[in-house]
């Protein structure tokens, strides 16, 4: 997909389809006027007839009588109330136009709501969300049906219409950033849509060896069960013992700002199935523990976005990838493990898994002496029964970072919430035979988990997201979401831009 800023506040772009608004309470959308004039009133006589409520999200395609318009069909979207117009409402408008413009024959499109006033999105945002939305509707799962797929649309370019000439600069890096945001997003949802015998945690090691190949500014180290095994990191080696499937142990380093900056560190849990193992789960929806490793094609995803902005920031990326299935060498209830920072673990569920592979990469990713570390996980059901689907779940242990990530999920409509941990927590996590449990009970199992970790974090500025109720939709839309990438390259955009 092609996206471009051009300057055209008057609606006189030749296009295959002009997208234009109207608020429900009559008022037409700044390009809608031009183009109604050039209809002779017909959108105004539309909306008094009552043929377009102009609710939030309605769509209504009009085909232009040539020479009308310099636009061959004019695509009216609803926009609700006038005064409640704000980034949650762009962003819906923005998904009606392109589910309706996706079924026309219009190859190209110029966009006219960014010149809407949005209620704290500024024109670069604006045009950030146009290219982040039309990647996001129009990606396909890379299913394996042998049926006849059906044919792309034809849609290949988006324009986004702004007012001047400064406003053009913003917006095209707005849609740099959107695009690349786009293409991120394309690689997470691809390699979480993937079934568990396809994307396995050596899989997930030649793809991230692959954008080392497609980036000359990416280095990537894949350790394979003899280097982790080097590496002391049992409680890793615990988790995968039971699975046919070798372990992975991946490190992507991007260096992009200068050589002596220490770099933001994301650890990515890479569950590329997990049965629960020897605490098996239960049977219904456990085709989608595949989304496990939605942490780490994060991860990736958002390497691969601030690679592809060429982002003067340095990032590493940690991934712990393997399988958690039961077996005659699995893990036990009752096992105890030592991890690669030393401290014993007493596992007394063998389901709570993630905790155990992240804690060896969070020790991992010391070497890298990192600015910050945020672990990115699909790591508790608690954290679903909290905050549902619509918030992933933000600890920390420094209130700056958190702050900073928490503002980032605003702005990137990825919102995140914030949970505490503590001490209180981690008392729930003794054990009478090693220095921590992996489990502490029912209560509070979201900030057990993160506590959890926050025991091999110390000295660290580390944040840790659960992504377990965000990364992925089930029941007929089932398939990854790709988030919190847009949280996490907005955070690191704008590290960069505090500077």
């Amino acid at each position: 997909m092609e996206f471009k800023a051009i300057v055209d506040g008057k609606a006189c772009q030749s296009t295959g389809c002009a997208v234009v608004g109207v608020y429900d309470d009559g008022e037409l959308g700044k390009a809608t006027r031009q183009i109604d004039a050039q209809l002779g009133g017909l959108i105004a006589k539309l909306r008094a007839a009552g043929d377009f409520a102009a609710k939030l999200g309605d769509v209504l395609l009009l085909p232009a009588p040539a020479g009308a318009t310099a636009a061959a069909r004019v695509l009216l979207i609803g926009l609700g109330t006038r005064s409640g117009f704000g980034r949650k409402q762009y962003r819906k408008a923005l998904q009606a136009a392109v589910s309706s413009l996706g079924k026309t024959g219009a190859s190209d499109a110029v966009v006219y709501l960014s010149l809407e006033e949005v209620a704290d999105l500024d024109v670069q945002y604006r045009a950030r969300t146009v290219a982040e939305v039309f990647c996001a509707q129009l990606y396909k799962i890379p299913d394996l049906k042998t049926s006849v797929k059906p044919k792309p649309p034809r849609l290949s370019s988006v324009s986004v219409a702004v007012a001047d000439a400064r406003a053009s600069k913003s917006a095209a890096e707005g849609l740099r950033i959107g695009a690349a945001l786009g293409s991120g997003l394309a690689l997470s949802r691809d390699l979480a849509n993937l079934p568990p015998n396809v994307c396995t945690p050596a899989y997930l090691g030649t793809r991230a060896q692959a954008l080392a190949k497609e980036f000359p500014s990416i280095k990537t180290t894949v350790l394979d069960e003899k280097g982790i095994k080097a590496l002391k990191m049992g409680a890793l080696l615990a988790v995968t013992q039971g699975s046919h499937q070798p372990p992975r142990l991946i490190a992507c380093e991007y260096h992009g700002g200068k050589k002596n900056t220490p770099p933001i560190c994301l650890v990515g849990k890479g569950i590329t199935f997990d049965s629960g193992g020897i605490s098996l789960k239960d049977p219904p929806a456990m085709d989608e523990m595949k989304f496990d490793m939605c942490g780490a094609a994060t991860v990736l995803g958002t390497m691969r976005a601030i690679a592809e902005l060429k982002w003067p920031i340095n990032l590493v990326v940690v991934i712990a990838s393997c399988e958690n299935m039961p077996g005659g060498g699995a893990v036990k209830p009752a096992d105890i493990v030592t991890t690669m920072s030393g401290q014993t673990v007493e596992i007394l569920n063998t389901d709570a898994e993630g905790r155990l592979i992240l804690c060896d990469a969070i020790t991992y990713s010391r070497r890298f002496k990192p600015a910050a570390v945020i672990d990115v996980a699909t790591l508790t059901g608690a954290c679903i029964v909290a905050l549902g689907n619509h918030f992933s779940g933000l600890m920390s242990n420094d209130e700056a970072l958190a702050d900073a990530l928490e503002s980032a999920g605003i702005r990137a409509d990825d919102r995140a919430w914030r949970l505490p941990i503590g001490e209180e927590y981690v008392d729930q996590l003794k054990s009478n035979f090693a220095d921590i449990a992996n489990v502490g009970g029912r209560e509070g199992g979201a900030c057990t988990a993160a506590s959890f970790l926050s025991k091999f974090a110390k000295d660290l500025q580390w944040a840790h997201l659960d992504i377990a109720g965000t990364a992925w939709l089930g029941g007929s839309q089932k398939g990854s979401t790709g988030r919190p990438i847009p949280l996490l390259v907005d955070y690191l955009i704008n590290r960069v831009r505090a500077k």
